[in-house]
């Protein structure tokens, strides 16, 4: 069981940065905002990233997929803390 804590802090950052990356129109800041996700996600819990990415070694790492790894985080992220 993951602590509810863990996944409101994940679920903080994450939605603070996707704030500012979905209305950026600055490439360098949207690619501080990867970066400062990944970094985030290597220290993450490790049982919360295996849940949140499905496996996906990747997942909010990929400048391709980025975008939608985060939408997608946030979902599942808002749904296990109403659960």
């Amino acid at each position: 069981m993951i602590d509810k804590g863990v996944i409101e802090t994940a679920y903080c950052f994450f939605h603070q940065k996707q704030r500012v990356y979905q209305y950026s129109t600055m490439d360098w800041q949207k690619d501080d905002i990867e970066y400062a996700i990944e970094d985030y996600v290597s220290t993450m819990n490790g049982e919360l990233y295996e849940l949140l990415s499905g496996g996906r070694p990747d997942f909010l790492r990929n400048h391709t997929t980025f975008a939608a790894d985060i939408v997608s985080a946030l979902e599942m992220l808002d749904s296990m803390m109403e659960g």
